[in-house]
């Protein structure tokens, strides 16, 4: 064999060992942890660098593989929530994050008191930072947009389970709410309301105040037929809930008679009819018992004495006053202040 030859053979063995290895760094498994998934989170403006050093982070090995295929085949990089899956080989990896496969996560929006709760809750979860959605909720113009009043916005928010992605922009998080709102409210849902005269944002603040009186959803439709039955009779609510929102304290066990007097559009005690929005973010089963309330006799309730969460109602201020005395012995026998 001539020596020219044994030279090109000798290249040609090399190049197939150089191609072998490469194989072995980019088919190869490179994930062996032993949870299913593991994640990255890529902010606008990070460099490759920054995701190689995310994904020696996670446990990803062989990385120079990824810095091959990142060489041969180009990568712009995407902002969003990918997953590294036990199994794979740095060839999916990569395609994975080239082609912007992001991994959505289930958002379940919970029934809190505020908003600024619900933007901290949204800013642990989503791109978007708390500041970023606290600012948005006090905006009047965005909220005109939305249809709604910086009083109204917590209505927008339906306390379920939605498939996102974790760099949804501010914008189309809100857009994505309203469509969501838009959708919760069915055509039957729509004519009850409609039945009892009231808007869908007073559905919504009539059950904010349901679910601030009670935790047991059984119990909440008898809670609104009262309340409905206080506004057909033009009474006031007098609901100790809009109350404590009105003074700000949410933690108060007893309302006192300087409690009564706070002046507040929400201080239902002072003022008739619903308060001008939301106390909270109800709960849809909240806002279903309201839809769905049991119509009855009864304008006055009082907590029950046993602290069960529940209620003893009456048809008398008489009869109330004899339940009221029940409660308030309990809570000094409590040392309840």
């Amino acid at each position: 064999m001539s020596k020219s030859r044994k030279i090109l053979l000798t290249l040609a063995l090399l190049g197939v060992c150089c191609l072998l290895a490469l194989s072995l760094q980019v088919l190869n498994r490179c994930t062996l942890f032993a949870e299913s998934e593991r994640y990255i989170y890529i902010r606008p403006g990070q460099t490759s660098s920054d995701v190689r050093h995310m994904l020696a982070a996670q446990g990803v090995r062989r990385m120079m593989g990824f810095t091959l295929l990142e060489k041969t085949l180009g990568y712009k990089v995407r902002s969003g929530r990918y997953a590294i899956r036990r199994g794979d080989n740095q060839l999916a990896l990569f395609r994975r994050l080239r082609n912007g496969q992001q991994e959505p996560l289930n958002l379940t929006l919970p029934s809190v008191r505020t908003l600024p709760r619900l933007a901290g809750f949204l800013g642990e979860r989503l791109m978007v930072d708390s500041a970023t959605f606290i600012t948005a909720f006090r905006d009047s113009a965005r909220c005109a947009q939305l249809g709604y009043t910086l009083q109204t916005l917590p209505a927008l928010f339906i306390p379920n389970t939605y498939e996102v992605y974790w760099d949804i922009s501010l914008d189309d998080f809100l857009q994505r709410m309203k469509r969501e709102n838009t959708a919760f409210w069915t055509s039957e849902r729509d004519r009850k309301a409609q039945a009892m005269g009231l808007t869908h944002e007073e559905v919504v603040t009539l059950a904010s105040i349901v679910d601030e009186e009670t935790a047991n959803n059984a119990e909440k439709p008898m809670i609104a037929g009262m309340y409905l039955k206080r506004l057909s009779i033009g009474m006031p609510l007098q609901a100790d809930p809009t109350v404590k929102f009105a003074v700000g304290d949410f933690s108060l066990r007893r309302i006192r008679g300087e409690h009564l007097k706070v002046e507040s559009p929400y201080n239902t005690y002072r003022n008739e009819g619903l308060p001008p929005g939301p106390i909270r973010i109800p709960s849809v089963a909240g806002i279903d018992a309201v839809l769905n309330h049991v119509s009855h006799d009864y304008i006055y309730m009082c907590a029950k004495e046993d602290f069960s969460g529940t209620h003893n109602f009456a048809r008398t201020y008489a009869e109330h006053q004899q339940n009221a005395r029940r409660y308030v012995r309990a809570l000094d026998e409590r040392n309840i202040k």
